[in-house]
């Protein structure tokens, strides 16, 4: 299949977007919102597997600010999740204010999604959570050490030399060592997410991605985000995915969303596409 590369101004900058499908032809968008470190490249599998059942949908899978093709914050500014949301907002708002959206969002996008989806329920039809189950929630009294360690994580993130690599093949291999993946499944976002600068290879995303985070909240608003949720949700975890994800379904009310397991582990939509897709059109189907 062959992708449409677009860009959409915001505020601080464009957003690159892979997609998939005609605007004008479908009112429904399907939002892809990939994980930390990842970019759009992340969901051309499933997205693949999605249009052999489905041509009438519309497909856009963005790079989040400092991934991927899109725009970096400006120096002083970092990456909250806050704030992705409000880029969200403006993406949808300016954008896409005629689709229907649904999101799929896998890991960090999972959490962006959520929240967006609590916070704007008018913006948004439906929900599919990959490796994801709302905020990352912590204990009130690890908050002053976080915000501590995060400030501090700055100076160290910004202080460190800018890494370079021979060739294409050293980074997948790293990158699959540690998702613990095949390096084909993984060649996608490592191609997108990398430049080729006097013959090296650098990462394009931006170094303060990799600062710690300065808040988590409680789980008393974590689980208030979710109930604040009202369109069709479906959590897709994999197998062999975060243990800290099933430990994190077992304390909540699972009436709230459809969980479905599929055989993988975090990036489980790379491995088994098909199950994952299955899983988005059942909602889809309910929108």
């Amino acid at each position: 299949m062959k992708f449409q590369e677009n860009r959409y101004p915001l505020a601080g900058g464009n957003i690159a977007a892979k997609e998939f499908g005609d605007t004008k032809s479908s009112a429904v968008t399907l939002m892809f919102l990939h994980g930390w470190l990842d970019n759009a490249a992340s969901f051309d599998s499933t997205i693949e597997a999605l249009s052999r059942s489905n041509f009438d949908l519309h497909y856009c899978a963005i790079d989040l600010p400092g991934h991927g093709l899109s725009f970096h914050k400006p120096e002083g500014n970092f990456y909250p999740f806050h704030d992705y949301v409000d880029d969200l907002y403006q993406l949808l708002t300016n954008h896409f204010s005629t689709q229907k959206i649904i999101f799929v969002g896998h890991s960090l996008g999972a959490l962006i999604a959520s929240c967006f989806s609590a916070a704007f329920p008018e913006l948004v039809q439906g929900l599919v959570q990959i490796e994801g189950v709302g905020p990352l929630p912590e204990l009130e009294h690890n908050t002053v050490e976080r915000l501590r360690e995060g400030v501090i994580s700055r100076k160290r993130i910004l202080s460190k030399p800018t890494r370079s690599f021979k060739g294409l093949e050293p980074v997948i291999q790293r990158r699959a060592k540690l998702n613990q993946l095949d390096g084909k499944l993984i060649e996608p976002v490592i191609i997108r997410g990398t430049q080729k600068k006097q013959g090296e290879y650098f990462w394009r995303h931006d170094i303060k991605l990799q600062c710690h985070s300065v808040y988590r909240m409680s789980f008393r608003h974590a689980d208030e985000v979710l109930k604040q949720i009202t369109c069709p949700h479906v959590v897709v975890l994999g197998e062999s995915g975060y243990p800290e994800l099933k430990s994190r379904i077992k304390q909540l009310d699972t009436q709230q969303f459809h969980l479905k397991t599929v055989k993988g582990g975090h990036h489980c939509h790379l491995e088994n596409p098909i199950d994952v897709s299955e899983a988005i059109l059942g909602l889809v189907n309910k929108t």
